[in-house]
């Protein structure tokens, strides 16, 4: 039962957390759970929900118990209570992380009455030997933190938190009611509901603060294959400046392959996982909150409570599986209220992956799933503003000219055009479907898609049956969306989302009104481009011969072919990219980290003084390191070498034509890797040829095969035994 403190909230905030004001409606929440009301706040991530049910606890006589759904999140809150405070004792918590003598001191500091906070793991809570023991302490009130988690609508459904408003009479029995104080971050209307309908809150104060995080850039990129994907998620946060950051992942190996490529780029990264060992995930925790990792690589067991107020970024590798779980996913950057930018990749094949791991669930809990999805997929491929679209869907109206081009569609709006016949189609064809079907029904009928649903159902003899078969699928699936945007349709949730017209959209029937459409996104056809390779910059001919003239000088010191130094093909493309470090050299074609540090550095310095000079701006992301594959292929055939076997044998053994064995053995030498194929060369050329071809390429301008080919014509040599020459050239005097 609370007991009052007869000092003002304001001097106790003070007191305890050394705040002169209270942010939002704190003030007001603490006061209504202060007078022993059941309180139900949603309040966006970095709002201050903790301080709602923190300084109550404080300040009230027994001990306030808080569900919390993570050990990292209770010992984060405690850590930081344990902080304004003089004693250890006034916060604890109880989890399967305790041990027998750990949880013993626990129960004696509560019983004690040293213990204000008392953070419990649901699953723990439904202990009798818990119940219990809680049945014998005083408690003040009990906060359900991420009280989503009741919700199976919820992104976080947890079966435990349903039973705690049974354990929590289990507890109280025969004491005055304890007062409830629910919170969460992520409530859709929907969810708001189940959340006060389980813990049986009795005519709770509601307190909603806007969702909108307007420090908050939204933003969403086509996902190509990994090497694009992770080569502009190193260039973006190179551009960072070492600020923080989260990525998130669907899967566990994929956060240890991106931290490792991270790593390998110069941006210091940790993976975290559930799979890791707790003491390792708790290093890298704290490695993070302690900046000695600028960016932690996570699935979703990240991040749920993690007290850091400038993380400036979190990308999305994978999309989330909802909504609600991309709100707060996102809500973990900026919480200081600087800019931060939320930027996600997306594939519509990642829809199929998150799909696949549905198939398994209870048939409620796959349908619920994939109606979670769809709502993602309207947000990934919609073409208006992202913050009206998501603040929609958690029941908030926004005008969307408010966003300051803090989403890329405001940013990089689409072209647009008045939609308002095609929304009056729609709403003729939901009124002739009586109101009973969802979106993908309604679209069918209108494109004149005969379904099984809709002969089943007799819907391909309607009136709207065919009305929009102009328009392809995507576009009434936009015109429903923004009419929901509008306020003319509703999905019914409940029902597994069935169409519902407004009393808006009833009048809008009669008397309708311009309503602004923008061209929708086709991400499948984004992916594609994303996945074409960039176009080639344009080749500089003035820099390139300036290189070409200091090979010349070069090769001449070092008494080697032009060609040894850098080929034709590497020049070319130091013309076009314009490397200006050694590190970036490395990137061009041809070009070894050997080779870069044996002949690199006149160039570099040309590079440099060319582009100062004409006032052109080095690429900062030229260089992508990646991890070496290990190529079975690549193996066998330096170990075929090295047992002198016949190129001709090694190709066909590893399926390759003989050109094509050629062209790797350049690709293995280029690598770095030196190859003796002398014993292949002399047993099919003679000794003079090969010193006719020596002498060719030493003193040859350029170490183009086809001209060398004209050159040598009598002496009857075919293009791959120069292109052989020159490998072995290659071998003994540029690696």
């Amino acid at each position: 039962m609370i007991t009052p403190s007869n000092h003002p909230l304001s001097a106790s905030l003070k007191e305890y957390f050394g705040f002169d004001q209270f942010k939002g409606e704190q003030e007001e929440i603490i006061q209504s759970l202060m007078a022993g009301n059941d309180t139900f706040v949603i309040m966006p991530t970095g709002g201050g929900k903790s301080l709602c049910y923190q300084l109550p606890a404080l300040i009230s006589g027994g001990t306030a118990i808080v569900i919390s759904p993570l050990i990292a999140l209770m010992k984060n809150q405690v850590d930081i209570i344990r902080s304004y405070h003089k004693e250890d004792a006034v916060a604890h918590y109880l989890n399967s992380s305790l041990s027998g003598d750990q949880t013993k001191v626990v129960k004696a500091d509560v019983l004690a009455g040293k213990t204000k906070l008392l953070f419990i793991a649901p699953e723990t809570f439904n202990k009798k030997s818990i119940t219990n023991f809680l049945s014998k302490v005083d408690i003040s009130f009990l906060a359900v933190d991420e009280a989503h988690c009741i919700s199976e609508w919820g992104h976080d459904f947890r079966p435990e938190y349903r039973k705690i408003r049974q354990l929590l009479d289990t507890v109280g029995e025969g004491a005055p009611r304890i007062p409830i104080i629910a919170l969460t971050a992520t409530a859709t209307p929907k969810v708001q509901s189940d959340i006060r309908k389980n813990l049986l809150m009795e005519d709770p104060n509601i307190f909603v603060s806007s969702f909108n995080r307007d420090n908050l850039y939204y933003e969403l990129r086509p996902k190509g294959t990994e090497d694009v994907v992770v080569k502009d998620i190193v260039k973006y946060i190179k551009k960072q400046d070492g600020q923080s950051g989260i990525i998130y992942c669907l899967s566990r190996k994929n956060t240890e392959k991106i931290a490792e490529l991270l790593n390998l780029n110069g941006i210091s990264a940790a993976a975290y996982h559930a799979g890791l060992e707790p003491g390792l995930r708790a290093e890298r925790q704290d490695a993070f909150l302690m900046e000695d990792a600028q960016v932690i690589v996570a699935t979703i067991a990240f991040g749920m409570g993690i007290d850091k107020p400038d993380i400036r970024f979190v990308i999305h590798y994978n999309i989330s599986r909802s909504l609600e779980s991309y709100y707060q996913e996102t809500g973990r950057a900026g919480r200081d209220g600087r800019p931060a930018s939320c930027i996600s990749y997306f594939n519509p094949k990642d829809l199929v992956q998150l799909e696949k791991f549905l198939r398994d669930k209870p048939v409620v809990e796959r349908e619920i799933g994939n109606q979670l999805l769809l709502e993602v997929a309207a947000y990934a491929e919609t073409s208006e503003c992202r913050r009206r679209f998501l603040l929609h869907y958690f029941g908030e109206a926004y005008d969307q000219s408010k966003c300051n081009d803090m989403c890329d569609n405001c940013m990089h709006p689409t072209e647009k055009y008045d939609g308002q016949d095609h929304i009056k189609n729609a709403l003729s064809a939901i009124k002739e479907l009586k109101e009973k079907v969802g979106i993908d029904h309604t679209v069918n009928v209108l494109i004149g898609r005969a379904s099984s649903p809709v002969q089943n159902f007799g819907h391909d003899q309607l009136k709207s049956f065919g009305i929009g078969k102009d328009k392809e699928a995507v576009h009434w699936y936009s015109v429903i969306r923004i009419a929901m945007l509008e306020g003319l349709i509703k999905k019914d949730i409940e029902t597994y989302g069935i169409l519902k017209i407004t009393k808006k959209g009833v009048a809008y029937k009669n008397e309708a009104y311009p309503v602004q459409f923008a061209k929708n996104k086709n991400f499948k056809e984004l992916v594609l481009k994303n996945d074409v390779p960039e176009e080639p910059g344009v080749l500089d001919a003035s820099l390139l011969g300036m290189l070409k003239n200091l090979r010349k000088k070069v090769s001449k010191e070092k008494n080697v072919p032009p060609f040894v130094v850098f080929q034709d093909n590497s020049l070319d493309d130091m013309a076009i990219q314009y490397p200006c470090t050694l590190e970036s050299l490395e990137a061009v074609q041809g070009v070894s980290k050997g080779k870069a540090r044996r002949y690199g550095k006149p160039f570099v310095e040309l590079i440099n003084k060319y582009v100062e000079t004409n006032n052109i701006e080095c690429p900062d992301d030229l260089l992508f390191k990646s991890v070496a594959k290990k190529s079975t292929g690549k193996i066998q055939i330096i170990m075929s070498i090295d047992k002198q076997i016949a190129l001709e044998d090694i190709a066909q053994a590893i399926d390759k034509s003989f050109p094509a064995l050629l062209t790797e053995l350049e690709v293995i030498v280029n690598s770095g890797t030196k190859l003796n194929i002398d014993y292949y060369i002399n047993d099919r050329l003679d000794e003079e040829v090969q010193d006719i071809i020596y002498d060719y390429f030493h003193a040859a301008k350029t170490d183009n095969l086809e001209i060398a080919q004209q050159e040598l014509v009598d002496q009857d040599v075919e293009i791959e035994e120069i292109q052989l020459m020159r490998l072995k050239i290659m071998c003994e005097l540029g690696i």
